[in-house]
């Protein structure tokens, strides 16, 4: 027998990345329709795949879990900086078990964690300048040392795309290795011989680690992927059957060969639960196979590499990637791959990239002409700024300044140095990758870069008084669009960017128009600003006047920016009209003498109900500064928008409940009797039910009798189960009645009703996600559960019976 550690190893590895969705200017993600029922799509992507892979099942033959494993924690993987960023913030617990994992892996692999850095904002390096490589990879480097307390041995390039400069900023930065696709490579040739070998194709021995010679003198390490492999498990059935996952990986590796190999695959993160539902499991049952097979043992590319250094040396294909046949054209030019949208051109592609590339080049000299002025070299003190983006607490800002600056700086100098250094950031933003990826210029990716380019412009208007908006519109007006309606790149910008842009007066009316409609806002517990927005309002002032639907507020607050510093104070005043008519207006810089005199104008009119003079005095009050429901964030006008509409769906859902209530009896008897029920009384007991079952779920309290009821309805009605939304629901009331049994576990009657909620709502025709849920139990089985069960008397004995029907229902096997 080999010697495993030694001979044949097996490294599967994991790109985990979502492209950066926060709204640039509120550094917050907005809620995004196409999500459903999440906020957005990184919440959703997170409890499909980053949250199920931190405690990922191992399940017997009868698809019963016996163990729970981080994933994480024996794979190779890298999270992009922009991901960890949101998941630091939103999902804390499924961000420390990803740095749990790193420590773990460290036990596992001779010291060496699993977790390898990736290129900040994924950008396509080979098109990128060098400037721009060498920020990239230095914020990658610190992002990760600040996150995992160590420094990264390796950094994935963006889709694999490669050249040799970009080799030489990896390696010229401390990196040791990255991981490639067969087809990048070129040519090998051992380190002791002369003669190369032609391996282009893809026919490269993937199974041996080669050293990649630099023209600076320096090298790096490259592991290419099984490509077969990887294609398998992202388009083909590997990952629905984890022990032949793991025999296809283990087969790999010639069992007659006595040097070192590893079986290597990689590929999007991804794929194991979002785009393949519950293929974390599938993942953890192939890594619980590796483990118990003596002839294999998994590793990770940095154990491997310190165990068995590179026996050859290769060089690559430039400008090539895992994603495109075409090189890197996907993120320049109309090369033909796509999603698949029969008809449509990628056209839109070159010029996009001609407006970044323009955008970028214009503000370089600007940039590097006034940050001289305050600071000792302003593309190092863009290759620290990472450090601010990290953290932007007052002494760290201080920190920064006094490293880089020239001089003790103003208030107002240190906050153009901040604009100075966030426009460069935005100029980068705006490459990332998925902005070119897709088929569509209207797509939400490439509208967000556009965002980045948009904030760029805003910070060059502000710092330089140039407006280059208009050329960077000619040069998009070349971009076709596939969708008639949309035109082009500069009616996209239009439609979706322009929009989207925030200022101080839009920040105060929003908080104005917000405070129009504050008790709808706080009956939904939303919070008075996302959490961690970067703008924050202190009120001076705030006067409400209600008479009927009618409403007038007026108010005065200091508003200031968390990131550049900047702050104004700002005078608002809107009226609400009923339905969405509301009229706003934000002006900064008002004295208080003259907001005091607008105050008593406005009220005054509001009394008097001269609301047509209301309209008229914020028409002279605020001129062109006027704002209505369409220009309030996505939350917030949801949630008033639902408040708005509360009544009239009252009354809609009133009048349902009659016409239901009315004639159900008269349904039931058609249903009996195989009489077709007219569409119009269906269409409303559809309506009743899943709104009546998805307020029991919803509620604090667990109705069981008129859940039931209301099922048993449904079902002989054979009304259509809102299974989406209502799967959701339920699996939310499991999960928080788990909970509640987790804070006292001896509460049998907890137990039972927890037990005979998830027996009604298994009987639906619903997907219920009870990974939260198993979680819970799971560990109760191996806390509480061992020790009821060593208890005699006969309130353990029916505890212990009722935890196992629970365990029976969502499928954990007991010990």
């Amino acid at each position: 027998m080999v010697t495993p550690l030694a001979e044949h190893c097996i490294c599967i590895h994991g790109h985990f990345y979502q492209p950066p969705r926060e709204n640039p200017w509120l550094e917050e993600v907005e809620f995004q329709e196409s999500a459903k029922p999440y906020h957005d799509w990184n919440e959703r992507v997170t409890a499909e795949c980053y949250a199920p892979n931190a405690v990922s099942r191992v399940m017997d033959p009868e698809w019963r879990i016996i163990g729970l494993i981080n994933n994480y924690s024996r794979i190779s993987f890298n999270f992009g900086p922009t991901l960890l960023y949101w998941l630091d913030r939103h999902r804390p617990e499924v961000y420390r078990s990803i740095l749990d994992a790193d420590r773990e892996s460290m036990n596992n692999y001779s010291g060496h964690g699993s977790a390898i850095a990736q290129v900040y904002n994924h950008m396509i390096m080979p098109l990128a300048n060098r400037r721009d490589k060498e920020t990239q990879v230095k914020w990658a480097i610190r992002d990760f040392e600040v996150r995992f307390g160590r420094f990264p041995e390796g950094m994935w390039l963006p889709e694999t795309a490669v050249d040799v400069e970009s080799l030489e900023v990896l390696a010229e930065n401390g990196i040791k290795f990255t991981v490639l696709s067969p087809h990048q490579a070129s040519k090998v040739r051992r380190l002791d011989q002369q003669q190369w070998i032609d391996v282009s194709g893809s026919r490269i021995d993937p199974r041996y680690p080669y050293l990649c010679r630099l023209p600076s003198g320096r090298s790096i390490s490259l592991f290419f992927f099984d490509k077969r492999t990887a294609s398998d498990i992202a388009f083909g059935n590997l990952l629905s059957n984890g022990e032949a996952f793991a025999k296809r990986l283990v087969e790999a590796l010639n069992s007659n060969s006595d040097t070192a190999m590893i079986e290597s695959v990689a590929s999007d993160g991804e794929l194991y639960g979002h785009h393949h539902p519950h293929g974390d499991m599938t993942l953890a049952y192939c890594i619980y196979h590796i483990v118990a097979n003596e002839s294999v043992k998994l590793t990770n590319y940095g154990e491997f590499l310190e165990k068995h250094a590179p026996e050859s040396e290769v060089e690559i294909v430039e400008n090539t990637s895992w994603s495109c046949i075409h090189g890197v054209e996907r993120w320049r030019s109309d090369c033909g791959d796509n999603m698949g949208h029969a008809g449509w051109k990628q056209e839109w592609r070159k010029p996009l990239r001609e407006a970044m590339d323009w955008l970028r080049d214009k503000v370089v000299p600007k940039f590097e002409q006034e940050a001289a002025n305050y600071l000792n070299d302003p593309w190092q003190a863009r290759n620290h700024y990472i450090d601010l983006i990290l953290d932007r607490a007052g002494e760290h800002v201080e920190s920064f300044l006094s490293q880089h600056a020239k001089y003790p700086l103003s208030i107002e100098e240190k906050r153009r140095v901040i604009k100075l250094l966030e426009m460069q950031r935005h100029a980068m933003l705006m490459y990332t990758s998925c902005g070119w990826f897709f088929d569509e210029i209207s797509g939400i990716e490439t509208i967000q870069v556009m965002m980045y380019a948009a904030r760029v412009m805003q910070l060059a208007k502000e710092l330089f008084g140039v407006n280059l908006e208009g050329q960077y519109l000619s040069i998009l007006e070349t971009a076709p669009s596939n969708i008639p309606e949309f035109k082009n790149g500069a009616r996209v910008y239009a439609l979706f960017v322009k929009p989207s842009v925030v200022d101080f007066a839009k920040i105060g009316a929003q908080n104005t128009i917000r405070e129009l409609f504050s008790e709808g806002i706080k009956s939904k517990s939303v919070p008075s600003q996302f959490p961690n927005c970067s703008f924050k309002t202190a009120p001076e002032v705030t006067e409400r006047y209600d008479d009927g639907k009618i409403r007038l507020i007026v108010n005065r607050a200091v508003i200031s920016s968390q990131t550049t510093l900047d702050e104004e104070t700002f005078s608002c005043a809107a009226i609400w009209l009923g339905d969405h008519n509301v009229t706003c207006g934000a002006r900064s810089n008002m004295r208080k003498k003259a907001f005091n005199a607008m105050r008593d104008k406005l009220v005054d009119c509001f009394n008097k109900g001269q609301i047509n003079e209301i309209i008229v005095w914020l028409s002279k009050y605020f001129g062109q500064n006027s704002y209505s429901l369409k220009d309030v964030f996505r939350d917030d006008q949801r949630y008033i928008l639902e408040y708005i509409v509360a009544d009239g769906q009252k009354k809609a859902k009133d009048l349902y409940d009659i016409i239901y209530h009315d004639n159900s009896a008269m349904l039931r008897f058609m249903k009996e009797n195989r009489i077709p029920s007219p569409r119009p009384l269906l269409s409303a007991a559809e309506i009743v039910l899943n709104t009546e079952i998805g307020q029991l779920l919803e509620s604090d309290k667990t109705d069981l009798e008129q859940l039931r009821r209301l099922l048993n309805e449904m079902r002989h009605l054979a009304v259509t189960l809102d299974s989406v939304t209502l799967g959701f629901q339920a699996s939310q009331k499991i999960a928080a009645e788990l909970t509640f049994l987790a804070a006292a576990p001896s509460n049998i009657e907890a137990l039972k009703t927890a037990v005979a909620l998830i027996r009604i709502v298994k009987e639906l025709p619903i997907e219920l996600n009870l990974w939260e849920s198993q979680n819970i139990a799971f560990k109760m089985s191996r806390n509480q559960y061992q020790t009821y069960k060593q208890s005699t008397d006969e309130t353990s004995a029916a505890w212990v019976d009722a935890f196992q029907q629970l365990c029976d229902l969502i499928g954990i096997r007991l010990e």
